[in-house]
């Protein structure tokens, strides 16, 4: 049945309009997305089995243009659209920590990084470069690896620090897997990186990793 002979509290639209997005299921925020649906399935509907097919809202928002334009509803343009809204997220995200200190929105910080390294397949990892008041310079992706590992070089990550004038660095790199617990070759990275920057007076404030679920401090982790 057609979304527009549902009851109105019960249009995916409407309830967002009412209630704000977070009350969304993932079919009903992805059949806003969709607008309609096809022949015999309403848009919600057609929500429900693609998220099945795909194994869940993560997955179809992270495939490639070849698997997302195989599936029925799905095409070329609504690949486009979908990067572009996914595109404005992280730009969102990424001027939110330039607002203000990076150590005063830590939860802005973990965001933005898991925004932009999750969906990697391979190991990257990136580096955000502070002030002398730890507002942020610039995010960079210095070093791209396999599914298991990333071969980081510190003179390369000290000439881009040096190259921002930064003060300070909070470094951050995705684990594939999905796993975020560190390894003993993050911490020896982190110790290597922290006496190469200490020669130039640059900082490491942090270590995240990425992973599926919320990007893992170090120095919580009392690693640092």
């Amino acid at each position: 049945m057609s979304i527009r002979l549902w009851p109105e509290h019960e249009r995916p639209r409407e309830k967002l309009l009412r209630s704000g997005a977070m009350v969304l299921s993932d079919a009903e925020l992805l059949a806003i997305f969709l607008r309609t649906g096809v022949q015999g399935c309403s848009a919600v509907e057609l929500a429900r089995r693609l998220l099945g097919e795909f194994g869940g809202l993560r997955q179809l928002l992270e495939a490639d243009q070849d698997e997302f334009t195989s599936h029925l509803g799905l095409g070329p343009a609504k690949f486009a659209q979908l990067q572009a809204v996914l595109e404005m997220g992280r730009r969102h995200l990424e001027a939110t920590i330039k607002r203000e200190s990076a150590l005063e929105s830590p939860q802005a910080v973990r965001d933005f990084l898991k925004a932009r390294l999750r969906h990697e397949p391979h190991e990257v990892f990136a580096c955000l470069f502070l002030d002398t008041r730890h507002r942020v310079l610039a995010f960079e992706p210095l070093f791209y690896g396999t599914i298991d590992g990333a071969s980081v070089y510190p003179r390369q990550v000290v000439k881009r620090a040096l190259a921002h004038n930064a003060a300070a660095l909070i470094l951050s790199h995705n684990h594939p897997s999905g796993v975020a617990e560190p390894s003993q070759a993050d911490r020896m990275l982190t110790e290597r990186l922290k006496e190469a920057l200490a020669l130039v007076d640059v900082r490491i404030l942090d270590h995240f990793i990425v992973g599926d679920g919320e990007p893992l401090s170090m120095v919580e982790y009392g690693w640092m």
